[in-house]
């Protein structure tokens, strides 16, 4: 009796998706579509430059020159979070940012803008080599959670962008 009333809740709630115009983001609609392949970044400076546009491309596809450029501003700043009775510090949290424009890349007018925020943490408990391959994963994670984030807004707003 409780499958088939979830089976019937599923199943309104698929027709009712389907009522109100939801359209899959990379369906034969989607407004993800109108993106992939079509996102020229910025060449990388730094390793967190370098993580960030692999995950870029990685979810949107390479785009040496197209219509759009993406211009990224990232910063990270690090906090103690954990310490030991004698005052030295087991862990740290990693807080990004990062800032971002999309421009026309013919006319250069800035078609979206935005920021958005995220944080990831490592341990600092092993030695000194354990301590800086966790701090550069910690960053390489914050750079995937930056660049996640600012492909599902750039998805959520390229409905505003020209044809």
């Amino acid at each position: 009796m409780w499958l088939s009333k979830r089976k019937f809740l599923l199943g309104a709630l698929v027709l009712g998706l389907g009522a109100c115009g939801f359209t899959p983001v990379y369906g034969p609609q989607g407004t993800g579509n109108r993106l992939l392949g079509r996102i020229a970044l910025e060449a990388p400076k730094t390793p967190n430059d370098y993580a960030f546009n692999a995950r870029f491309e990685e979810r949107m596809g390479r785009a040496s020159s197209g219509p759009y450029l993406l211009s990224v501003k990232k910063t990270v700043d690090q906090q103690d979070l954990g310490s030991t009775s004698t005052g030295n510090t087991t862990r740290y949290r990693l807080l990004g940012r990062a800032s971002y424009s999309l421009t026309d890349a013919g006319t250069k007018a800035v078609l979206i803008e935005g920021q958005t925020d995220g944080f990831t943490g490592y341990s600092t408990t092993g030695s000194t080599v354990a301590t800086l391959a966790a701090e550069r994963a910690a960053e390489q994670r914050l750079m995937v959670i930056l660049a996640d984030q600012v492909i599902d807004k750039l998805i959520l707003q390229a409905t505003d962008l020209p044809e």
